[in-house]
Order: C-alpha cells, then sequence, then structure tokens
C-alpha cells in the first residue's frame, strides 16, 4: 500500500477487540499526542482494533471546546497518520472525542466528561487514562485520580522516564499504588511494541535452526551482543527534560536494558504474560550492576550552546557502556550499549556477534580482517533481520567475501497489517495485556543496577557533531569492533 493509498476498513482479523472503554488522554494537545497517539487511535479504529463501544477524553490544563479539540485532532492525523484521511472514517471517529479541561488540583470537569463518555456509550464501560505528560506530573495526576474516583477497575499508562533513581522510582512506585493496583499498571515502552523487538522472541523460540544459538549448551559459540539507538537529531527545544535527565536516564535505563531482557531471557514456559514478564525481569535480576570504568559520557560540541542548558552542564548526550549477566546462559558474554544525539546515524540495531572459527581455512579476498558473522535485528520501523557470514567469491581461487541473507517486512508481509508501537501497545492495555510493559519490581532492579554509575559518572568527553561519538568509545569494544562505522549500513 503507498503512503498516499487510504487504508482498509480491517488490518488485522487474528487479533482480540477490547472490551468498551472510555480513554482519557492526559497531555492531549502534546507533541507525543500529535504526533503518535491521536494518529494511532484513529489507525486502531480503522483497523477495527478499538472497542465496539469507546469515547475518547482529552484533556490537558488548556481550556478548549470539543470543537476545537476535534479539529486539533483531525490535523494532527492529516500530518502524522498512516494514508490519506477517509471523510467518512473521521467523521466516525471524531464522534467519539471529546475534551474537558483538568489539573492536579481540580479534575471535577474531567469527571464530568467522564461520566457523560460513560453514559453514551452505556453498560459498564471501563476506564484507561494515558498519562502522555511528564512524569513529574504523575503523582499529582494520580492522587487527583483518586480523589475523584476515577480509578476503580481502570487501568493507567504511564510515559517513561519512571523515575530518575532508585529512591524516586520507588518514592513513584508508593504513589502511584496508593490509587492503582499494580495489576492496573502499564509502564510503557515504545521500544518493546515494535515488530522487531517482539520478533526476537518469535525467532529464537519457533526456529530450530536458530533457538540453538541462545541454548544454554551453545551460548560459547556469541562473542557479544550490540544494542545500538545512534540519533541525528540534537536536543532541540527539550533542554528542561534533557538536563534533568541525560541520554543515559532518558535511553539506556528506560529502553536499551529492556531490551536486554528479551534477547537474553530463558525460555518460557508458556506466551501468558506474567510468564514471559518474569523470564524478562528474571534477566534484570542477574545483570551486574554497572561498572563506571566501563562506561563512556560524551557531549556534543555546541550542547551548552542550547537554550536552556547550563553553562557549566557535565550532562551527557552521548553513552555508551558494557552490561554483563551472571547466569550461566550469558555469563562472560558482553553486552554493548551505545545511543546518543547528534551521531552520523540515526539506527535502531541489534546485533549478535558469533566468535569466528579458531582455525581459519580460506583467506578474504581482500585482505582485511575477517570479523565475526552477525545476526542484525533492524528495530527502526518497518525493521528485518539479516545474516551478515562470509562465501566464496566467484573466480578461479578459493577466497571469501562477506556476503548477506535479509528479511525484510515491507518485502515479505503486507505492511498495512503492521501496527506502530504505540498503537499496539494502546491495544494490549486495552485488553489487559502487560506481555510488553514493565513492572514496578523490574523498574526498580533497573535503577539499582545503575546505581554505581550514577553516583559515579566518568567526565564528559567532547565530540563532534555527524561523528560516532567520543573517541574512547572503540577503546569500552576493544579489540572488538561496533557495528554500524565500519559498514555504514
Amino acid at each position: 500500500m503507498s503512503a498516499t493509498q487510504t487504508a482498509p476498513a480491517k488490518l488485522s482479523s487474528g487479533m482480540r477487540t477490547p472490551g468498551d472503554h472510555v480513554i482519557v488522554l492526559f497531555g492531549a494537545t502534546g507533541d507525543l499526542a500529535r504526533r503518535k497517539l491521536l494518529p494511532g487511535l484513529y489507525h486502531l479504529d480503522r483497523a477495527g482494533l478499538l472497542p465496539v463501544g469507546y469515547r475518547i477524553v482529552g484533556t490537558s490544563r488548556r481550556p478548549l471546546s470539543d470543537e476545537v479539540f476535534r479539529a486539533h485532532a483531525r490535523a494532527a492525523v492529516v500530518e502524522f497518520g498512516r494514508g490519506e484521511l477517509d471523510p467518512g472514517a473521521w467523521d466516525a471517529f471524531a464522534a467519539g472525542l471529546s475534551y474537558a479541561s483538568s489539573d492536579a488540583a481540580d479534575a471535577s470537569a474531567l469527571a464530568d466528561a467522564v461520566d457523560r463518555a460513560k453514559e453514551q456509550i452505556g453498560g459498564s464501560p471501563r476506564l484507561l487514562h494515558y498519562l502522555s505528560v511528564p512524569p513529574v506530573a504523575f503523582a499529582g495526576i494520580a492522587e487527583a485520580l483518586g480523589a475523584s474516583g476515577l480509578t476503580g477497575d481502570g487501568r493507567v499508562i504511564l510515559e517513561k522516564p519512571f523515575g530518575t533513581d532508585l529512591a524516586s522510582a520507588r518514592a513513584l512506585n508508593a504513589i502511584v499504588h496508593g490509587v492503582f493496583d499494580e495489576s492496573q499498571i502499564f509502564r510503557i515502552d515504545h521500544f518493546l511494541g515494535k515488530e522487531t523487538v517482539q520478533n526476537i522472541l518469535a525467532l529464537r523460540f519457533s526456529n530450530g535452526m536458530f533457538e540453538p544459538v541462545w541454548n544454554r549448551e551453545h551460548i560459547e559459540h556469541i562473542d557479544h551482543v550490540q544494542i545500538d539507538v545512534p540519533e541525528t537529531l540534537s536536543i532541540g527545544s527539550r533542554a528542561g527534560f534533557y538536563e534533568g535527565t541525560g541520554a543515559f536516564r532518558d535511553m539506556i535505563v528506560t529502553h536499551l536494558l529492556q531490551v536486554v531482557g528479551f534477547v537474553a531471557m530463558e525460555p518460557p514456559t508458556s506466551t501468558a504474560p506474567q510468564e514471559l514478564v518474569d523470564r524478562k525481569i528474571d534477566v534484570s535480576r542477574a545483570l551486574r550492576p554497572l561498572d563506571p570504568t566501563r562506561v563512556v559520557r560524551g557531549q556534543y560540541d555546541g550542547y551548552l550552546d542550547e537554550e536552556g542548558v547550563a553553562a557549566d552542564s557535565q550532562t551527557e548526550t552521548f553513552v555508551a557502556l558494557e552490561a554483563l549477566i551472571d547466569n550461566d546462559r550469558w555469563r562472560g558474554v558482553p553486552f554493548y550499549l551505545r545511543t546518543g544525539k547528534q551521531l552520523a546515524q540515526g539506527r535502531r540495531v541489534i546485533t549478535i556477534a558469533f566468535k569466528e572459527p579458531e582455525i581459519q581455512l580460506f583467506p578474504l579476498a581482500d585482505g582485511t580482517n575477517r570479523g565475526p558473522n552477525e545476526l542484525v535485528f533492524e528495530v527502526a520501523e518497518p525493521g528485518g533481520i539479516s545474516a551478515n557470514f562470509l562465501a566464496k567469491v566467484p573466480g578461479a581461487t578459493l577466497e571469501l567475501g562477506p556476503a548477506r541473507m535479509e528479511f525484510r517486512y515491507d518485502d515479505s508481509f503486507c505492511a498495512a497489517n503492521q501496527l506502530e508501537a504505540y498503537e499496539r501497545l494502546i491495544h494490549d492495555a486495552l485488553l489487559g495485556d502487560r506481555t510488553l510493559f514493565t513492572r514496578a519490581d523490574g523498574i526498580e532492579r533497573l535503577w539499582e543496577v545503575a546505581t554505581p554509575l550514577l553516583e559515579r559518572p566518568p567526565a564528559v568527553e567532547r565530540y563532534a557533531p555527524g561523528s560516532w561519538g567520543p573517541d574512547s568509545l572503540n577503546q569500552l569494544i576493544a579489540p572488538r569492533r561496533w557495528h554500524l562505522p565500519e559498514d555504514g549500513r
């Protein structure tokens, strides 16, 4: 389907339809709602994956009428939605939109709007609150929801980051648990909603040619794992958020260490959400506390000139580190994580690098170092999986050159069937499926792992925008190499 074609009415016949819901979207006029959530909800409606009976109540501090909010939502879908807007489908979707202003001190207007939405649906619809707001607002909103009776058997989606260290994560958990049971709380990580991250599980546990790669008896064949998320963007207008967060809190704890759980988990006994979440958290428990001497922190040249950045800021815009897992399966196999702003490429890549054979029978045609075989997961949507290996170069001599086998979603399946990460996660939350969400004990354990680095961070090093980061990042991984800089893919 081309980008200008109208999406089909039904995209996924195998997914369940949630029960009736009132969806309350906090931060409904914010950037995330405009770029992802409102277009995503519209696409879910077109796909037949929203409840039969639903209403969406947008809320923020801004006073808006229902008509103005619907116009705002329509503009968001036109700008950021997939395909052209279908007038009939939009009218049906817009009929379920309403708006009420609110803040942590007074949620009475929101409570009235929710009551009206429930009456329009009829019966006993559940509530789903999506807190698309800065984490500092979570506590106040949670307490306001409790005081106004908007919790009950409802659910709440919390955006990242969940805390900034172990103490703040525990404090926030205590506040939210005062209003919601843990089973009602869905801490979102949009990385885990991406098709390729989920395909790690499918490839590992459903294919006889790949399952032995992760098998306990054969794990010695894996040399190391890389999870690489470079970004070309600067911090832009986000200095107020970024100065108090930095690349480590923003990306490593929140996203990349969560992905480690999928790559490294023990085989689950079933695909039940509780079982998968337990196995992922087992990996967090086995993570060794981070060693600050095995971490590189960087700051791009020009960061101190960004509006809102302190002149003496030591906030890192780049981080690369080594993580180790102390269990029988992964002991001795390092995980290298890297992310940063203003880097040479924008990518989302997981690389499983295999050890080279001890006996090298054949020379390489170009005389270079052969490097490891690699299994590469391209996480950026639509995503794909590739295997990098050596093959004979055509000719009279027996010499080897690099070769590649590749699977890409948009070449192999109907791209229209793919849900974007936020769409998948909203649908799962409506169903109460916690497979791709994080749990309080898992979050707190990752902050425990992060504590040594937070307490003794190495000094930030300068790097040029458009580079791959500070020069010392190559010393961190030596004698290995980072996957991206040499091959440019």
